[in-house]
């Protein structure tokens, strides 16, 4: 029976195990997101794809030296 659980647990929070695994610098929205809408059906996949989601690159600004 615990064992059950813990698959369950481990499956509910997929989206949040991957986004850790990911080390996404928001795994704390998802897991938010994960935690307070992940038993619906919908909040979970929505979680799952932003966790799996590539991140957009950094920007990079560039700074000029002032004119004088």
């Amino acid at each position: 029976m615990t064992t059950f659980l813990l698959i369950c647990a481990a499956l509910y929070f997929l989206p949040t195990i991957v986004a850790a695994a990911r080390d996404r610098h928001n795994k704390g929205a998802i897991f938010l997101l994960n935690f307070f809408l992940g038993w619906t059906f919908v909040g979970w996949v929505v979680s799952l794809v932003w966790a799996v989601s590539s991140s957009p690159p950094p920007t990079v600004v560039i700074q000029q030296p002032p004119r004088q």
